[in-house]
């Protein structure tokens, strides 16, 4: 298996050298930080995440303030109690992107996180006590207890939450297999999701970095080579 120094060279070479390219990583995630979070954000970021699924980012981006606005400040407790009429009424508010399958899953989902507060104190003290480790366990926890919140929206939502993990975009899934991981071109069992976790677990041992800067480095050793003005301008980030 390729090790991780070799993987770095190459973006190093790539970006212009080593203070190039650490300029471009993503700081060390901190678990206070996580574990302090209100439910209401992590309620919030669920919402954004589901909505830019499949849809213009930059769109849902725009429109935020009135989604902040048309959902109450997201807040868990307040939007559990409402009747019907409050979420058919949303399905026809100009301020959000009017898809129903996607508002209805802020309902769900505000009962989920409420679920997990009473279990743990708070949705975020739940993340922050998760190891990045098994970041499998903990997609499958959001699949399945979550609406919507499955494959790359879970990723996606750890990611913006702030939880130290990877996301398997087509650049980190090209360098896995680069690297000589036998998973498919577009990660979607959880066979090659157990994988990419194995190696990702290996190189974090091996240069004692965060999963996000393991991400990130991978999706910056290969594939188009975007410059850094044009990296630092997308939403998404590069990986």
């Amino acid at each position: 298996m390729t090790s991780f120094q070799t993987i770095r060279a190459r973006a190093e070479a790539r970006k212009g050298g080593a203070g190039a390219l650490a300029r471009l990583l993503p700081p060390r995630p901190d678990p206070r930080e996580l574990a302090a979070l209100g439910d209401d954000r992590v309620l919030a970021e669920m919402a954004r995440r589901v909505f830019c699924a499949g849809f213009a980012w930059r769109v849902i981006e725009a429109k935020w303030p009135g989604f902040e606005a048309a959902f109450h400040g997201f807040e868990p407790a307040w939007l559990s109690f409402q009747p019907d009429e409050f979420w058919e009424g949303l399905a026809r508010d100009t301020r959000i992107v009017r898809n129903v399958a996607k508002i209805m899953s802020v309902r769900a989902n505000a009962l989920f996180v409420r679920e997990i507060a009473r279990e743990h104190g708070s949705f975020g003290r739940f993340l922050a006590g998760w190891p990045s480790a098994d970041q499998v366990g903990l997609l499958a926890v959001l699949a399945k207890r979550g609406e919507r919140l499955g494959g790359n929206t879970g990723q996606m939502l750890l990611r913006y939450l702030g939880w130290d993990g990877f996301v398997t975009s087509g650049d980190v899934v090209a360098c896995l297999r680069d690297a000589g991981v036998d998973v498919a071109p577009e990660i979607k069992s959880k066979r090659d999701l157990a994988k990419a976790q194995a190696q990702f677990n290996a190189w974090v041992s091996e240069t004692g970095l965060a999963y996000v800067q393991i991400s990130r480095l991978c999706a910056l050793s290969i594939g188009e080579n975007l410059s850094g003005e044009r990296l630092a301008g997308m939403i998404d980030g590069p990986d």
